[in-house]
């Protein structure tokens, strides 16, 4: 979930990497562009994206949900109406309904009926239960909300710290690439004086060596471009490609190396998504208090019955009619009014456990955000200093590259005239790349510490605004 500076894995390239130009054309990409396709088609933030939109959806059904519920029913019927004295009880589903004079044995006798039915059934009270849901669904899409840009800040953070790492890769190849023509180069003159016996067998040997060295060392260095090129492609969400980055961060400095803020924002989007997730389990508490409370209701029905069966439909007077319209029209009507209460008297003891695992919860979401706190206060407090070495190597390791570039130089113009062995010109070939390298990286490092300030900060802005 934290953001770890990655520009010591790139210092560690400088033990292995890759050689001639990739088979693949590639395509310049602006780390603005970057940042604007990881967002738009990285598949977790659209994922929570969508997950923010349902919750919002939740909210709205929530608020209908306090709607009293309104039934209509229509039925038609055809059966028998034997009726018996006695009790019945429906165990788990409904059963038949059929009324009638108890009679004195079984018969078949058989016409319509049907049932109009409309209902009101409304929970209008329950000690502010419809209330509290309502604040939890509420909190629930904050909570999503919040969740979502946090995702959108670590990626857009990962984004461009795959991106730096991208550039760094390609400069070591481009520097290893310049390190295989040097021997190449010095090769080439070896093998000139040799073939006049003006120099040893053996130099010409340790100089092919050297060339083979280079092209090793190269191609591990396109091997790891090509890593950090499938780093970065992964979390554009796009399809594989050859990136070719922005030589800016190699040419310039930031414009701004002093954020205005040296404190963690208030409103970071980190912490800020710990926070709703602990709104979020409070409000829980309060929702799940009012389980436990009675529930006071209002209903009302209407009903309409219709049968062929008459009025003085006995065994001996079977007056009863076949016919569907004389069974289908209501020939009586009812209606009810009823206000009533229910409580559950075992279901507080049940709620009182409930409510102390979510408190304890609450506990835990508050621990873990003080350790989030301490993290980023501990990486902004190593950004500063990370800023201060990062900007001093970037202004050194040109140095060091022109001062090994005069020495490769020396060695090389003594080695021509016979004044120097070809040990010292490789040692000093392996000191002018080692420079260069470390420059390659350092400039990269300067824009990695400004990433890594941002990062612990909570502004993303204060790397963005300099691009």
């Amino acid at each position: 979930m934290y953001y770890h500076t990655k520009w010591m894995a790139v210092i560690a390239i400088c033990c292995s990497i890759q050689l001639p130009h990739s088979a693949f054309s590639q395509q310049a990409l602006s780390l603005k562009d970057a940042l604007r396709i990881g967002v738009a088609h990285y598949g977790t933030i659209r994922a929570k994206q969508k997950y923010a939109a349902a919750s919002l959806a939740t909210v709205r059904q929530t608020k209908l949900d306090y709607l009293p519920n309104f039934n209509l029913g229509a039925q038609l019927d055809y059966g028998t109406a034997n009726g018996a004295n006695g009790p019945a009880y429906a165990f788990g589903s409904i059963g038949i309904a059929s009324t009638g004079l108890p009679l004195t044995s079984q018969n078949w006798n058989s016409a319509f009926g049907s049932m109009l039915l409309a209902n009101i059934n409304w929970d209008f009270f329950a000690f502010g239960r419809s209330r509290e849901r309502i604040k939890t669904a509420g909190l629930k899409n904050d909570l999503d909300n919040s969740d979502l840009q946090q995702e959108i800040f670590q990626h857009q953070v990962r984004i461009a710290a795959a991106y730096l790492n991208l550039l760094a890769a390609q400069r070591l190849t481009a520097s290893y690439r310049t390190n295989l023509q040097r021997a190449d180069t010095l090769r080439a003159i070896i093998r000139r004086k040799a073939e006049k016996e003006l120099l040893p067998g053996v130099d010409s040997s340790q100089a092919n060596a050297e060339v083979s060295n280079a092209k090793s060392i190269l191609l591990k260095a396109m091997t790891y471009e090509d890593q950090q090129n499938s780093v970065l492609i992964k979390m554009l969400g796009t399809d594989p490609q050859m990136v070719q980055a922005d030589t800016l961060f190699v040419v310039s400095l930031p414009a701004s190396l002093a954020p205005a803020s040296d404190t963690l924002l208030t409103h970071h989007p980190i912490l800020e998504y710990f926070n709703s997730r602990i709104r979020l389990s409070e409000q829980q508490v309060n929702y799940y208090k009012t389980l436990g409370l009675p529930t006071f209701s209002l209903g009302a029905a209407l009903q309409g019955r219709g049968t062929g069966f008459g009025s003085s439909y006995t065994a001996a007077n079977p007056n009863y009619k076949s016919s569907l319209a004389d069974g289908i029209g209501p020939d009586r009507a009812n209606y009810v009014i009823g206000f009533g209460i229910t409580w559950n008297l075992t279901q507080p003891l049940r709620i009182r456990e409930q409510v102390r695992s979510q408190r304890l919860i609450s506990e835990g979401l508050k621990e873990d955000l003080e350790l989030t706190r301490q993290q980023l206060a501990t990486q902004l407090n190593l950004s500063d200093s990370t800023i201060r070495n990062a900007v001093a190597d970037y202004y050194e390791t040109p140095q060091q590259v022109k001062a090994a570039d005069n020495v490769y130089e020396q060695k090389l113009v003594l080695y021509n005239h016979g004044l120097t062995n070809l040990v010292d010109v490789t040692q000093a070939l392996y000191a002018l790349v080692r420079a260069e390298t470390d420059r390659d990286i350092s400039y990269s490092n300067v824009w990695q510490a400004l990433l890594l300030k941002a990062a612990a900060v909570g502004d993303f802005n204060l790397f963005y605004n300099n691009l």
